[in-house]
């Protein structure tokens, strides 16, 4: 008994001291307490793209407390053109009109729902089996489907279709763009962003300058002309306009052209980023141990300050970072 004793405390000794070796990120100056922050009368109990599902059920968005209720057992998915989308596991998916809180579309498209985008009349539907598909919003007449491939484990965050005129581009869960021409209901043509085996879905999706951005958790896409991939292991992904802003899980934050060519970057040592901000000249990035950087736009001058920063889900919307009931504030 004394052996198995023995031996128990030499595994509980390895755990503990594993944990206290493990490195994080010090900065070298800290120039204060980051002022602008404190709590809020919400709680953030989910994420969909481009909004949150709060504790009350009701939804936030970049426009503040959207005052609609959201189905008990239903997840939030999106806002897209005006309206809060929500799903069941059973492919029940449910569609909240933002302005006229009476109009509501329900679909029952009988298998699960990865994520989904609406344009006026159109809805476009990327299912967890890797099926894509188009609707009439209003008919619910099926517009077209068209099967990807198979994926067997995903990044929880998976980018939404995007609609570009009379083009539709679907992110895949398979590290691939689809695009499909929703006037003559057709495939046109389908671009590789990443081959890795699991994890691979695009978890960004942009149209910069003509130009396709895509990337998932290890590669960035640029396309237009010509293709550009390049290698990073992406945690957050940020365009201001101008450039895109990258933080790695290497503790870089790195700005890139849409062309993906690097205009600068900078290495906080193992710094684990969860969140950026871009308002007017500075980037603000918020690092989990409790750090907000402030840096210019050249990324050459940035200062670093202590807030304090919650476990829990992170929305952002132009000036503010919100986690579970707290805030914190850039402007």
């Amino acid at each position: 008994m004394k052996k198995i004793v023995f031996v128990f405390s030499i595994v509980l000794l390895t755990f503990f001291t594993a944990c206290s070796n493990k490195e994080v990120y010090e900065p070298k100056l800290i120039k204060g307490e980051w002022e602008k922050y404190g709590d809020k009368e919400f709680m953030i109990v989910g994420l969909g793209s481009q909004a949150a599902l709060l504790e009350d059920k009701k939804v936030l968005t970049k426009d503040g407390v959207i005052d609609v209720k959201v189905a008990q057992k239903n997840r939030l998915v999106s806002q897209s053109d005006g309206w809060i989308i929500t799903t069941k596991i059973d492919g029940t998916l449910n569609l909240l009109n933002i302005e006229d809180k009476e109009k509501k579309i329900t679909f029952d498209l009988k298998k699960t729902i990865a994520s989904v985008s609406v344009k006026e009349n159109i809805l476009a539907v990327l299912f967890a089996d890797s099926e894509m598909a188009l609707y009439d919003l209003y008919t619910q007449e099926v517009l077209l489907k068209e099967q990807g491939g198979k994926s067997l484990a995903v990044d929880a965050r998976i980018a939404p279709p995007y609609f570009m005129d009379s083009l539709v581009l679907f992110p895949t869960l398979d590290g691939k763009v689809v695009i499909i021409n929703s006037e003559l209901k057709k495939k046109l043509r389908t671009i590789i962003v990443s081959t890795e085996d699991n994890f691979n879905n695009v978890i960004y999706l942009n149209v910069i300058d003509n130009k396709i951005i895509a990337a998932t958790g290890t590669k960035i896409l640029s396309i237009s002309e010509k293709e550009i991939r390049v290698k990073y292991e992406i945690r957050n992904i940020l365009y201001d306009d101008k450039n895109l802003y990258i933080a790695t899980k290497q503790g870089e934050i790195i700005s890139l052209t849409p062309s993906l060519q690097v205009n600068a970057k900078e290495k906080f040592p193992f710094a684990h980023f969860v969140s950026m901000i871009s308002l007017d000249d500075t980037l603000y990035v918020l690092e989990k141990e409790g750090y907000i950087i402030a840096m210019d736009k050249k990324l050459s001058d940035y200062s670093v300050y202590e807030v304090d920063v919650e476990d829990g889900y992170i929305f952002i919307d132009d000036k503010t970072f919100y986690i579970a009931d707290e805030y914190i504030s850039v402007e």
